[in-house]
């Protein structure tokens, strides 16, 4: 079968760009499986706080990317957050 020229470059863009949204997205899960094990598991207050750093990171860039909706990205970070907050101050009280 004969395709276009243009068709087989939107082929090959579609290819590289599916790879690279998929890389992205399973960042963005990855970090907020490791985030969120934290918070329930009893690691240290500081390596908890650093994998919620990096997963709200990982979020913001697929974000920019257009990987994930920016709302999509807020509404995680905020309950990853909520999450967060609602722990340690069950642990200040």
């Amino acid at each position: 079968m004969k395709k276009g020229i243009q068709a087989e470059k939107r082929i090959r863009q579609n290819i590289k760009r599916r790879e690279r949204n998929n890389a992205y997205k399973s960042l963005v899960k990855g970090t907020f499986k490791h985030a969120t094990r934290a918070l329930e598991g009893e690691k240290p207050e500081a390596e908890t706080a650093e994998l919620i750093k990096t997963a709200v990171k990982a979020v913001d860039k697929a974000a920019q990317k257009g990987v994930v909706h920016k709302k999509t990205a807020a509404r995680k970070k905020s309950r990853l957050m909520k999450k967060y907050n609602r722990l340690t101050k069950k642990e200040e009280a």
